[in-house]
């Protein structure tokens, strides 16, 4: 039954963002999240547990690392979630809530890339999912059908934008003063002009949030509505998405309350938190429980700035299929990163769109080399990942806890990898690539 007191929520996410946001400390111009983030909370330890799109985007939407849902890969590669996940949507229906998809999405149920599938009521669907026309969307639902639904139910209103995924080519470059560089990729030309192109997108997909927000103001939501900005993973560059290392796990995550509401929360949180505490944070935020089965915890209680509130001690991460087979699990801690690599493959696997793109054929000799069967990292000591201490006497002690803890982890969840190789499609755009030995050659 619906319960009137219930808040709308309107949530965001965008595509291969990261945290390369001017609210995150970097240097491209977004005015509209971080007055977002100045209005609400900003979540600075907030990691994904899979650094590509339908896997981390089935973890928030089922509070479950991949293997535990289904989704090892991609959807339009044939990967999906089993029947048995309870969704997001799903649970919010259960609580009287009417939910409606603006756009992009890229979970599978049962083999099904379909929306409804996924427990939403109402999609719409656009071409391409621009952010601009995504809103538009949003504000033509808003303009025509708020008023009539305004008393009915609470609303769930999810936005999904194609931005900041790549290509890039569509967008105004940005300005070089304002161009940033991440501290783990050169800055030659190339670099630089991938990356103003990168902030181009950044940029448009930022407009699209002040049209949203303004929207929410004119249409008089913005007493009884959360607003909830995030991400899948890391931006779209090399060492970025596709890896464990922070670069591809960071996930920008803003909240926005009505005044009066139970999160009293405000500013900048610290604490670690991993994106399968999403779902159970937003259902416990509105009255309901998250499913017993999940891996995720609800963070509410530190939104409401409860003592009792206990930060997690790690989260685990994986990478089974992207476009190609490069399985990996590992675990992140506030002081270190553990990495196991379960395949020979190259040092850093860059995903095709990375591999073609000008700062991926900077890269390749580099990171093209043999990888390693374990990582790990002090991130207080090497906070951006660039030496691997695995082999380091003194850390053998910390190198061997972590370790455990993944395989306790992977035999606990009964992680298929376990058993072997985990069947998948290698995407046909690499055939060109491996043809022409531009594509990681394996020292086998």
């Amino acid at each position: 039954m619906a319960n009137k007191k219930q808040p709308n929520i309107v949530y965001i996410i965008t595509h291969d963002t990261g945290t390369h946001l001017g609210c995150y400390g970097k240097k491209v111009q977004t005015p509209a999240v971080d007055e977002l983030a100045e209005e609400g909370v900003r979540f600075d330890q907030y990691f994904c547990s899979q650094p590509q799109c339908s896997p981390s985007r089935g973890s928030i939407l089922t509070g479950k690392y991949s293997h535990n849902h289904g989704m090892m890969g991609l959807g339009h590669l044939g990967f999906s979630m089993t029947e048995d996940n309870n969704t997001l949507p799903g649970e919010l229906s259960k609580l009287g809530y009417e939910t409606h998809l603006f756009g992009f999405f890229h979970e599978a149920m049962e083999g099904e890339l379909d929306a409804y599938r996924l427990g939403y009521e109402h999609h719409y669907k656009v071409p391409g999912n621009p952010a601009k026309e995504v809103t538009d969307k949003f504000i033509d639902f808003l303009e025509n059908e708020l008023d009539e639904k305004r008393d009915e139910k609470p609303l769930f209103l999810s936005l999904g934008f194609e931005e900041t995924h790549r290509p890039f080519d569509a967008f105004e470059p940005d300005e070089d003063e304002y161009v940033d560089i991440p501290p783990y990729l050169p800055d030659t030309p190339e670099v630089r002009g991938d990356i103003a192109r990168f902030q181009g997108s950044v940029k448009e997909m930022d407009k699209a949030i002040k049209r949203i927000t303004d929207a929410i103001e004119h249409y008089g939501l913005q007493e009884d509505t959360i607003v909830v900005f995030t991400t899948d993973h890391g931006i779209a560059f090399p060492r970025a998405k596709g890896t464990l290392k922070d670069s591809g796990l960071e996930t920008a995550l803003i909240m926005k309350f009505p005044k009066g509401h139970e999160a009293t929360k405000r500013g900048v949180a610290t604490e670690l938190l991993c994106n399968v505490d999403l779902m159970p944070t937003l259902l416990e935020m509105v009255g309901g429980e998250a499913p017993e089965d999940i891996d995720g915890r609800s963070f509410y209680p530190l939104l409401q700035e409860k003592e009792e509130y206990v930060e997690r001690e790690n989260f685990f991460c994986e990478l089974t299929w992207h476009d190609k087979y490069h399985p990996m699990r590992g675990v992140r801690t506030n002081k270190y990163k553990y990495i196991r690599n379960f395949e020979e493959g190259p040092a850093v696997y860059l995903p095709h769109d990375l591999h073609a793109s000008p700062s991926g054929e900077i890269v390749r000799d580099k990171y093209y080399v043999p990888n390693t069967e374990e990582e790990l990292y002090d991130l207080e000591k090497d906070p951006i990942e660039e030496v691997n201490v695995a082999d380091q006497p003194e850390y053998k002690d910390v190198l061997e806890k972590l370790r455990q803890e993944v395989i306790n982890w992977m035999e606990e969840t009964d992680d298929p990898l376990l058993k072997g190789p985990i069947e998948g499609q290698v995407a046909p755009e690499w055939d060109e690539e491996i043809k022409a030995g531009r594509a990681y050659n394996s020292k086998k």
